[in-house]
């Protein structure tokens, strides 16, 4: 058997061997198989997943069970740089400009589509309350990435695409706080103490403080004459430290992180450090989709069927609904009420990372089927993601009838219609015009001899 043959393998290596031929063949089979999905036009999130499920135990067993065990504290570092890159969205002038329609729009169609996969879970299919709760905040969570990429695509814009990006960054604070809520609560599960009601209530203040205090430090470190380098290692160290902090009083690291990085930009406004951040982390989410891909569970897969299907199309159903309902309730107009729920689909990122943090406080067996439901419907919905966003984006009318257009520019003279003419048509495929002739010259007159004489002689 070739998966017998490949586990075999390691066995002639040390254990630091085994890792870094791990990382390896992590790190190239991600990138090999996103060619694949590139010629799909599919993210690379879901050609990620695909090279984990292909490495994992269920297929090749590629990489050895006691290494997919030990790399748990990638999800920790990924979630870190999630939440701190989803603070960037949270600048005071910001905040202060949208008001409260977005809040209200993007709370209703986020915990509408939690309540309502929870009270599904837990009345219907006889589901305990904390893998429902879990189950149910994780629903909340929508990917910008797909979004993100079908606006750039296809040059969409307009009072659709504002609110929509600005719903899907509150989305994922709104995740985070509901799944928080649920890890509090799993603290004080069995106690009924009043230290064990407040202490996780008076742990996670203490995180808040500390994001706080580490993003104000941060400002004052990073001066202008500080290098890049020293810059990202800085930033880097108090991300990690933040983590370290949180995992010790087994609270969530990500409102954590995320007030870190919403302080620092509202104090700084540098927006260098969060680019900085996000051409460094592109490995680091690589290898945290495909270990999160080798826990795939294929053999439990047949039996999470009803669970699967019923989380992948309640969760469309809410987010639509509450999206509906939001709008409504704030006065927007039809066409963002009608169609903002269908661009809030996408699910990969910040859903996956919780539901690999969500396994460690369920026994094996429910964190295996939790994990297996979130990562199978975040295939789905990046599968199908992309098409209804641009669906939605069309309907509303963010993307015109043609992907490119001519400018919408007031030639200034007979001349500047044709260079911009010559400029934007052979983007639609339409034979250039001859560029513009001048006028012809008349020809200066010759002056005959005798006429000559007789102008001479009048002088």
């Amino acid at each position: 058997m070739p998966t017998i043959a490949i586990s075999s393998f390691y066995d002639h290596f040390n254990n630091a061997t085994v890792i870094l031929v791990a990382l390896s063949l992590i790190l190239f089979s991600g990138f090999l198989v996103t060619r694949l999905t590139k010629l799909a036009k599919l993210p690379n999130v879901t050609g990620y997943i695909l090279a984990g499920i292909l490495l994992g135990p269920c297929v090749l067993n590629a990489v050895p069970r006691h290494v997919i065990h030990d790399m748990g504290f990638v999800s920790d570092i990924a979630l870190a740089f999630i939440a701190f890159g989803v603070a960037k969205f949270f600048k005071k002038e910001v905040m202060k400009q949208t008001g409260a329609k977005i809040v209200v729009v993007t709370a209703a169609e986020a915990l509408l589509a939690g309540i309502l996969i929870m009270l599904f879970m837990h009345w219907v299919l006889n589901l305990d309350w904390l893998f429902s709760m879990l189950l149910g905040a994780i629903a909340t969570a929508t990917a910008p990435a797909s979004t993100m990429m079908t606006i750039n695509q296809y040059r969409a814009k307009g009072e659709f695409v504002n609110t929509l990006l600005q719903v899907v960054a509150l989305d994922d604070v709104i995740c985070l706080l509901a799944f928080s809520a649920v890890m509090a609560l799993e603290n004080t599960r069995g106690e009924v103490s009043l230290a064990g009601i407040l202490l996780p209530i008076v742990y996670n203040l203490a995180a808040l403080g500390i994001g706080f205090l580490c993003g104000l430090i941060l400002s004052k470190l990073l001066t202008p004459q500080r290098s890049r380098e020293n810059r990202l290692i800085l930033a880097l160290a108090m991300l990690l430290g933040i983590s370290g902090l949180c995992d010790v009083f087994e609270i969530s690291p990500l409102l954590a992180c995320m007030v870190f990085g919403a302080t620092y930009i509202n104090l700084t406004r540098d927006k260098t450090l969060f680019k900085q951040i996000n051409r460094f982390t592109p490995p680091v989410m690589s290898i945290f989709f495909i270990v999160s891909g080798m826990s795939f569970d294929l053999r439990i897969l047949g039996s999470v069927g009803l669970i699967g299907v019923s989380y992948f199309l309640i969760r469309i159903a809410g987010k639509y609904l509450g999206a509906y309902f939001g709008c409504a309730a704030v006065g927007s107009s039809r066409e963002i009420k009608n169609y903002l729920g269908l661009a809030l689909i996408p699910q990969a990122g910040v859903a996956i990372g919780l539901a690999f943090m969500g396994q460690r406080i369920l026994s094996p067996e429910v964190g295996n089927t939790m994990l297996t439901i979130v990562l199978a419907s975040s295939i789905l919905y990046e599968l199908i993601g992309p098409a209804a966003a641009k669906l939605a984006l069309f309907k509303s009318g963010a993307i015109p009838r043609n992907a490119v257009r001519l400018p919408e520019v007031e030639p200034q003279s007979t001349i500047e219609l044709p260079r911009l003419a010559r400029r934007y048509w052979p983007l639609r495929g339409i034979r250039q015009p001859a560029p513009p002739q001048p006028p012809p010259r008349r020809p200066k007159p010759t002056k005959t001899p005798k006429v000559a004489k007789l102008q001479k002689t009048a002088k």
